[in-house]
């Protein structure tokens, strides 16, 4: 609900994006103390600039909590987990010390990529508004043409020419280039729409059971949780059209729901429409 009413804010407020824009960027600070030992940080930074901050922080918590699965399926029960706020701390350090060390390659912050998605109408007449992958608040077109022009952003013009998406059975992995496709189809976790850098891209049909085929149109975006919830409980899936405009259905079990009446999931349930 927060999510649909700041876009609607947005929708209905179009001529005050880039205004606003500019005097929050005005506003942006960040002031650093000691006191008892420690080093204090207080400070905002506008949606814009702060987008790539806020991907490489969720990136490296995220690796971190593969590790921390990784270490219980080991057995290593005992470790210490860290919080999540403990995470993000350690995540922005490791990023200071990379800049500082810039001959290191062992981030891992496997490919993680600032997304900026806008309609081609958007882009050729300025009018409209952008949508940062990740970020709950749409920007300006002017906003998402100067993060296009930055480094390590990938701006999606709906409509537009894209690379073949369609591997059959060559490969078993979804591309890079494939999971931002299904990103942009599915927004996140198709079913409980957590972001996209907590999910993972899984086959409709199965690799090996059922000779699935590693194409976006028998692919879909599910978090850990949700990929459990769809095995373990009888859940379906079906994908209605091709490419990213195309639609993703969940049909429940009849424990959950005796007609199996198919729910609407990925980007087309949450996003606003204006």
């Amino acid at each position: 609900m927060r999510k649909l009413v700041v876009h609607a804010e947005a929708w209905l407020d179009q001529d005050g994006a880039a205004p606003s824009e500019r005097e929050k960027h005005g506003e942006r600070f960040l002031r650093m103390y000691e006191r008892d030992g420690f080093l204090y940080f207080d400070g905002k930074v506008e949606i814009v600039s702060g987008a790539p901050l806020k991907t490489a922080v969720e990136e490296l918590v995220s690796a971190a909590f593969r590790a921390t699965k990784q270490d219980v399926v080991q057995g290593d029960d005992d470790a210490i987990r860290p919080t999540v706020a403990q995470l993000q701390a350690d995540a922005l350090l490791l990023l200071a010390e990379h800049a500082l060390g810039c001959e290191h390659d062992d981030l891992p912050l496997n490919g993680a990529t600032v997304v900026v998605r806008m309609t081609l109408q958007t882009l050729t007449d300025g009018l409209g508004l952008a949508q940062i992958d990740g970020v709950d608040k749409p920007i300006s077109p002017k906003a998402a043409r100067h993060l296009a022009a930055t480094s390590g952003i990938i701006p999606v013009v709906l409509d537009g020419a894209s690379e073949v998406m369609d591997w059959g059975r060559e490969k078993r992995l979804f591309t890079k280039a494939q999971r931002l496709a299904l990103a942009e189809r599915d927004g996140g976790c198709a079913m409980c729409n957590l972001p996209v850098h907590m999910t993972k891209a899984h086959h409709l049909n199965w690799w090996l059971r059922d000779r699935g085929r590693t194409n976006i149109d028998e692919g879909v975006l599910l978090c850990e949780s949700c990929h459990h919830r769809i095995h373990d409980n009888g859940w379906e899936i079906e994908i209605e059209g091709r490419g990213v405009t195309a639609r993703v259905w969940f049909i429940p079990p009849p424990t959950v729901d005796s007609s199996r009446t198919r729910r609407l999931g990925g980007r087309a349930r949450f996003d606003y429409a204006a």
